[in-house]
């Protein structure tokens, strides 16, 4: 029995190890169920990681507090600080984004322009997991928006 076990955990390891280098490709359907546990997989770890930073930071926060006897001092950790909590807004932010891809990714929508419902390629969301838009429909997003801010 034991040796079934193993065995079964033999097999488990090399999926495993066969899933970590796996990289989708245009030689397999769109959003086949193996892309999409791939860009899942890569989601999931990158918020983990963004949650794990923020905890770091949190708890650096409440056990080391702002003393430096020296004003200089002060003020350099202060401003520190400062960039460290605006890089966690942005991070928080990036977070709903990622919430939105996964929501994505269940509701059968990841991978597909929400301007022209197109594929969008397979690099541009190795590079940007969370995009929603073609390289070509972003782009015109934003041409349109800088014409919006100029006027």
């Amino acid at each position: 029995m034991s040796n079934a076990v193993s065995g079964n955990a033999k097999v488990h390891d090399n999926l495993d190890a066969e899933e970590a280098e796996y990289r989708p490709s245009d030689d397999e359907p769109f959003m086949n169920a193996r892309q999409l546990a791939y860009f899942k997989r890569k989601l999931v770890v990158w918020k983990d990681t963004i949650l794990r930073e923020s905890q770091d930071t949190l708890n650096t926060l409440q056990n080391e507090p702002l003393r430096e006897p020296d004003l200089t001092d002060r003020a350099s950790s202060e401003t520190d600080w400062s960039i460290e909590l605006r890089t966690r807004d942005r991070q928080r932010k990036l977070i709903s984004k990622i919430d939105a891809a996964l929501r994505r990714i269940e509701e059968g929508e990841y991978g597909y322009c929400e301007v022209t419902g197109e594929p969008i390629s397979l690099g541009r969301l190795e590079a940007r997991p969370i995009a929603t838009m073609t390289v070509e429909a972003q782009s015109a997003h934003e041409r349109q928006e800088k014409i919006s801010r100029d006027e």
